[in-house]
């Protein structure tokens, strides 16, 4: 069968996964934390969390995070069958977002000696070892990831390359628009923004090769246009990269 997937509707459907990723990563897990550990001043965007206060639990909650919330939807996928072909590839897409960032940070971390879980190590000793651990531990969950999300794409393996490859670009597309009007600058798109979401998503292109070569699927799914998806993708893309990309304040 031919399959008729919508790209304009994956494009919306990717990048309302990508902001709800991002979202968890550095409102709910850096800044809620930082919140309740005594912050006075934060300011949440799209590139990372900025806070008068630093713990170990700051910076490793964003992807404690997005962990749990990779499993909450994963477990919804449990009963594929109450959802139409747009949820359940939205639902696919959150899962993937959220496994990749969270296994993809240990990896991340672990080799560069930066971001959110090199902050939590720092100072362990020897820091080598604590280092090989995150990579490990990176590699073996990040790759466990990929054999559950690639599961779960067994029923649209049609169109398999469209449908990996359209979040990717998507998400690196948000990700530096984002990071362009941050006030950070450039410095951080270039070594936070566009790392941690390409280098994180990266399974995304490699998932046709994990896929099994038979389907266990009893019909191919198709996602339709949706003015609906499409709609609501271009207004939470606008607020990620006009609103969040520019940073939102709190004090108290």
């Amino acid at each position: 069968m031919k399959r008729a997937d919508d790209r304009l509707t994956l494009t919306a459907i990717s990048a309302i996964a990508c902001v709800l990723q991002d979202v968890l990563h550095e409102g709910l897990g850096h800044g809620v934390t930082a919140w309740f550990s005594g912050a006075h001043h934060l300011t949440i965007s799209t590139v990372a969390l900025q806070s008068d206060i630093s713990t170990r639990w700051i910076s490793a909650n964003g992807t404690l995070v997005n962990l749990v919330f990779g499993s909450i939807f994963w477990l919804l996928l449990r009963k594929p069958t109450r959802y139409n072909p747009s949820w359940r590839y939205f639902l696919i897409l959150a899962t993937a977002g959220n496994f990749f960032t969270g296994t993809g940070y240990f990896l991340f971390s672990g080799v560069a000696n930066f971001g959110d879980w090199a902050a939590v190590i720092q100072g362990l000793r020897p820091h080598w070892l604590w280092r090989l651990g995150l990579v490990l531990l990176g590699l073996i969950s990040y790759y466990g990831s990929m054999l559950l999300v690639a599961a779960e794409l067994d029923p649209f393996r049609a169109g398999l390359r469209r449908l990996t490859w359209t979040p990717y670009f998507t998400e690196g597309t948000l990700a530096a628009l984002g990071g362009l009007v941050n006030p950070l600058g450039l410095f951080y798109v270039l070594v936070s923004a566009l790392p941690s979401t390409l280098g994180a998503n990266a399974g995304l292109l490699a998932l046709p090769s994990v896929m099994p070569r038979k389907s266990r699927a009893e019909q191919v799914e198709i996602i339709s246009r949706s003015w609906a998806w499409i709609a609501a993708g271009a207004v939470i893309a606008l607020f990620f990269i006009i609103v969040l990309g520019r940073g939102i304040s709190w004090s108290r």
